[in-house]
């Protein structure tokens, strides 16, 4: 039968993972928007560099198998998220956490097994490389510090997974029990203090979702008003322009009225001059030939 303190190291193991995993979503956004954004890379830095020297921890350990497999998983998952981080992030980022994680993930790391393979001998192997790994891990656990410095700054928990500061509090919670039951304190120490830096996280959390989903939605109202201001400038546009535009075709119909011209004018007054200097001289014939016919008569007479 299984002792309590194996099924409670299983318990860990799969937690532990599910911690390691949780990142997925984030780097599945970062994939997609070929950007980290504001996200930190000095995270998964250290927590590869921690995940490594608890694998070494383990191989020396005794009955370290649990230890071995959770952190080589872990390790394994940190490297896929930090070569991602360094393909995605901007130019000096990029630059300078490549610096980091050539100088811990390589340079120090390398530089514990040597040392802890050539310098020391017996048990004072494991607690060299325990009281690293000891401190590592607290690192790694107060690594989201700045997400939460973030938090607290910008109001928002969008740059601080929910499910990492999950998995992190139960992580730190189980690891801690592991750790009374086979009574080693440098898995004991750093996992409840990982496990009060979860629970802040968590409260953190707690606290600022609601003002962020409050100022989404204030956002989202700002932006709807903004385009019904725009909507009702465009109608009113609309209106003024169909106003003109039926003014211009009631100054076109009016425009559109028969105009006479200046040569019909002309002629028709030629063709009045011409009827009134005809009808003159039509006169004048008629009165000369009249005054003709009395001087006739008055010459018959005498």
């Amino acid at each position: 039968m299984a002792s309590i303190s194996f099924i409670i190291g299983i318990v860990g193991n799969v937690i532990s993972i599910l911690m390691f995993a949780s990142p997925i979503g984030t780097f599945k956004r970062v994939v997609k928007k070929k950007s980290t954004e504001n996200y930190k890379g000095i995270p998964y830095i250290t927590t590869l560099l921690s995940t490594s020297l608890w694998t070494f921890y383990g191989l020396l350990k005794p009955d370290g198998l649990l230890i071995v497999t959770v952190n080589g998983a872990g390790a394994a998952l940190q490297l896929v998220y930090v070569i991602l981080f360094l393909i995605y992030s901007p130019k000096d980022t990029k630059i300078k956490s490549l610096k980091l994680a050539g100088i811990l993930n390589i340079g120090f790391f390398g530089a514990v097994i040597i040392i802890t393979l050539l310098a020391f001998h017996g048990g004072v192997k494991l607690t060299f490389v325990g009281v690293i790994c000891a401190g590592l891990t607290i690192g790694m656990y107060a690594s989201p510090l700045s997400a939460m410095r973030t938090v607290i700054k910008t109001g928002s928990v969008e740059y601080m997974p929910f499910f990492l500061s999950f998995f992190q509090f139960l992580n730190g919670g189980v690891w801690a029990a592991y750790s009374v039951l086979i009574k080693d304190f440098f898995i004991g120490v750093p996992n409840a203090i990982g496990f009060i830096l979860g629970s802040a996280q968590l409260i953190l959390y707690t606290i600022y979702k609601n003002k962020s989903s409050r100022k989404k939605s204030e956002d989202n109202d700002g932006e709807e008003g903004s385009a019904h201001l725009i909507k009702g400038t465009i109608e009113m546009q609309d209106i003024e322009d169909e106003e003109k535009g039926n003014f211009n075709v009631s100054l076109s119909k009016g425009r559109s009225l028969p105009i006479p011209s200046s040569q019909h004018s002309f002629q028709r007054v030629m063709k009045t001059i011409t009827l009134n200097s005809n009808e003159w001289h039509s006169k004048l014939a008629c009165e000369s030939d009249h005054d003709l016919e009395n001087e006739t008569i008055k010459d018959n007479h005498a």
